[in-house]
This record gives C-alpha cells, sequence and structure tokens, in this order.
C-alpha cells in the first residue's frame, strides 16, 4: 500500500493562533446525549430554526457525524455530488434537507441511540486527530482549503451550536459552561478579517470584537495592506499591543454568538453592542458570519 502523504498545510497566518478543540469532543457528546434523553415527546416537534423541528436539527447532526466518519475514518468516496453549476453553499443545502427529510420516519429514540454510536466515534476520531496539514475549506473565514486545526475546531462549533438549538426550543437557555463557549467563540470570530476583506481602511487601522465574562475574550484585525478590489487585507496575527482600536465592538456572549450564526441580524447586535470609535468599522465588523449561507 503506498503511504498517504498528507498536505501541506496552508500558510494563513492572518487567522491567528491554532485552536486545539480536540479534548471537547468527548464531553460535547456527553452534553449532547443529555440534553436529547430530557426532551420530552412534545420537544421533537419544537420549531428550533426556521423551517427545522428539533427531529431535523438531530437528523442533520446524525449527518454530519456520518459524513465526517465516512470521509476521513472510513475512507468512503461515495455520496452525493453538485449538479452541474450549482454554488457550493446550494449544494449543502439541498443535500441536508433531503437527508433530514428522509429521516422524517426515524423516530426519536432511534435517532437517539444512532447519535449515541455516531457521535462517540466523532468523538474518538477527533481525539486522535494529529491536526496537520490541510483540510476541507472554511469559507467564511476565506480559507480554501483550511489548516486542518480550523476544519476541526469548526465541527465542534456546528455540534454545540446545534445543540443549543434544541436546548432553546425545549425552552432552555444557552450552556454557560465557559470553556465550550470559549473555544466557539474563538473559532468563530476568524471569520472577522474575511468579513472586514470589503472595507477600506489604511494599513494599521485596527478593528476589535470583545465579549467580556467567562468564556469571552478579545479579537483584534489590523490592516495590513490594501485589497484587491478597493478594500484592505486584515489579520488577526498582527501584533496589537496595549495600542487603542480604532473602532471596540464590546458583544455579551449570547448576542455574540448568536450574531455568528444569525440568531441575531447585525443592525440588531451593533444597536446592544457598546461601540467606541469609527462606528463604519464597527458596522463592518458586526457583519461577521460563521456559517456557510
Amino acid at each position: 500500500m503506498e503511504p498517504q502523504v498528507t498536505p501541506a498545510e496552508p500558510d494563513l497566518p492572518w487567522l491567528g493562533p491554532p485552536i486545539d478543540a480536540r479534548p471537547l469532543f468527548a464531553p460535547e457528546q456527553r452534553a449532547l446525549m443529555a440534553t436529547l434523553r430530557a426532551l420530552r415527546p412534545g420537544d421533537w416537534r419544537r420549531e428550533a430554526v426556521p423551517g427545522w423541528t428539533v427531529h431535523d436539527v438531530a437528523a442533520h447532526l446524525l449527518g454530519d457525524f456520518y459524513g465526517r466518519l465516512a470521509r476521513e475514518r472510513d475512507g468512503h468516496t461515495g455520496g452525493p455530488a453538485p449538479a452541474p453549476g450549482e454554488p457550493l453553499a446550494a449544494f449543502i443545502h439541498r443535500v441536508n434537507k433531503e437527508w433530514v427529510d428522509a429521516h422524517a420516519r426515524v423516530s426519536p429514540a432511534s435517532l437517539t441511540g444512532a447519535l449515541d454510536a455516531a457521535g462517540a466515534g466523532v468523538a474518538a476520531h477527533f481525539a486522535g486527530d494529529a491536526l496537520r496539514g490541510a483540510s476541507l475549506g472554511v469559507s467564511w473565514a476565506g480559507a480554501e482549503p483550511a489548516p486542518r486545526w480550523l476544519d476541526v475546531a469548526r465541527d465542534f462549533t456546528e455540534f454545540w451550536t446545534h445543540r443549543q438549538q434544541i436546548r432553546h426550543a425545549a425552552g432552555q437557555p444557552s450552556d454557560p459552561a465557559p470553556g465550550p463557549l470559549a473555544a466557539v467563540l474563538d473559532t468563530f470570530m476568524r471569520a472577522l478579517p474575511h468579513t472586514l476583506r470589503d472595507t477600506e481602511a489604511p494599513p494599521g487601522t485596527r478593528v476589535r470584537i470583545a465579549v467580556p465574562g467567562p468564556g469571552g475574550g478579545a479579537w483584534t484585525a489590523t490592516a495590513t495592506a490594501p485589497g484587491p478590489a478597493g478594500g484592505a487585507r486584515w489579520s488577526l496575527a498582527a501584533p496589537s499591543g496595549e495600542v487603542e482600536p480604532d473602532a471596540l465592538v464590546r458583544l455579551d456572549a449570547e448576542t455574540a454568538w448568536r450574531l455568528c450564526v444569525r440568531g441575531v441580524e447585525p443592525a440588531a447586535a451593533l444597536a446592544r453592542a457598546e461601540v467606541r470609535g469609527d462606528r463604519r468599522l464597527a458596522g463592518a465588523a458586526c457583519r461577521i458570519v460563521s456559517i456557510i449561507r
């Protein structure tokens, strides 16, 4: 058998330092199973996101689990492909809907059992991951291909977000545990340089999003050079030191993560935020989105 060659990791220093989400998957899987097993029968029919019930979101998670295991653990190459000329986002939304619709006949008990087994497999798979080389693209961060660490962290944010959506549908608040929340926010904020790519600013301009409290943090994007289409190139890696940013957006944690998945619209987030400095730059930062739309 020919030895497998790991593709070289993309050189994308503007994404900032790597995140290691590997230890978080097993606790997240246990939290998901506890959430699902506590649901009442009627909770499965509640709307979790527009157009999808709790049952639908759970089925979608199962598809995510199976897809990751099939591609990476099992080397399986079958499955749907984009139609000629079909954009990636449209393809993903189409196959997600097809999967969810096909699982409407699966009972909550069977779905929970399948998620238990597949989710444990995903957690074990990521626990042994080397976080080396190139991986699936993360389009919302402008990284295609993406470094492996970002692809893995992106999957963690998706699993965590879907669990919060299930919790909300069942009348529960977001999980306040600061460790997972910190990893989610840190991953989501890697979209900030890509978000600002069309925003004109002279080199050295700094835009900071700050989230106070447990699980929070601060992320400063610095304009490093003019962009190719009238905007600027921005980086999370450029040193910011103690220099006051040109625009500061301070958001509470709930608003921050929900903004990134469009549970809160940019205008609403900006209205809730404490803003200092250039409001044009602050408004541009609030257009951040960390999901495929």
